[in-house]
């Protein structure tokens, strides 16, 4: 009875989200952890079952770096965003095109559902240019997503899952890396999704973040902006990614803990979700 009851909760939500789009963000220990990466895959398949147009985007900062140091290069961060060299945007470009996104690929076609892998350059899906850090500084080749081509993704999404590598070139055909998070909220305001979810190593926007009591389990798009100037580290491209998406037209964005076993499922199809909502109010 329980399990029939768990199966009647997700019922509304099936419904609710037939035929809308949710783009997740992948990565944190869902990528790393060898069950949890099974898992996600099967929940993805889940999704596209049931009649959601799931669209994965994926960084693999931990893969980057553990190649960038068995070549001896460089390893820095600003505000929690890579700090890329010419070097590092074609070791970036290497691990996450050709080694990460391939397997991600093949375990969701494993699991029953035909995935596609995409980068920023495949039908000029993204077209980047330079940034710099929030303080202005300089980062290299740290590409921001001015348009993507959303031609791409409707053709694609039709029949398959994308799943996207956060990698991207300019006018002049220079390679960029581009934030994963970023890259997230980019494809969702784009596309109008319904709904976008980054899964990630905390159980969601902390007050404290040291203390996971201080969860902020839902929050405002003008408290977002209130708070983002206070921020470091990896939180802040979070949040970032989901305030431009709800200002594009995305209806909710919601940060969850990766390393709990199906936790997107538990987001999307239950009534008490995890994590932290952003919306446009609280």
């Amino acid at each position: 009875m329980r399990d029939v009851g768990t199966l009647l909760e997700a019922l509304p939500y099936i419904r609710e989200f037939h035929h809308k789009t949710v783009v997740i963000k992948y990565g944190g220990a869902a990528m790393e952890d060898p069950e949890l990466r099974e898992e996600f895959a099967r929940d993805v398949v889940l999704l596209k079952y049931v009649g959601l147009s799931p669209i994965v985007v994926h960084g693999g900062g931990p893969d980057i770096t553990a190649y960038m140091e068995r070549l001896g290069l460089p390893v820095e961060f600003v505000a929690g965003l890579r700090v890329s060299d010419a070097d590092t945007v074609e070791v970036a470009k290497m691990v996450l095109v050709g080694k990460v996104n391939k397997e991600i690929v093949m375990r969701i076609n494993r699991h029953g559902q035909p995935a596609v892998g995409l980068c920023g350059d495949d039908g000029s899906l993204f077209r980047v240019s330079r940034r710099s850090g929030p303080g202005g500084e300089d980062i290299g080749f740290v590409g921001r997503i001015e348009r993507v081509n959303v031609d791409v993704l409707n053709h694609v999404s039709s029949d398959y899952i994308p799943v996207i590598a956060s990698v991207g070139a300019d006018r002049d055909g220079h390679s960029y890396n581009v934030n994963a998070d970023e890259a997230a909220g980019a494809v969702a305001r784009a596309l109008g999704a319904y709904k976008m979810i980054f899964l990630t190593d905390v159980p969601g926007w902390l007050a404290d973040p040291q203390d996971a009591s201080t969860l902020i389990g839902q929050a405002s798009a003008e408290q977002v902006t209130q708070a983002l100037p206070t921020l470091e580290g990896g939180m802040r491209p979070k949040l970032q990614a989901c305030l431009d998406a709800i200002q594009g037209g995305v209806n909710s964005a919601h940060i969850i803990d990766g390393r709990l076993p199906h936790s997107l499922l538990l987001e999307l199809f239950t009534d008490a979700g995890i994590g932290t909502k952003v919306g446009v109010a609280s």
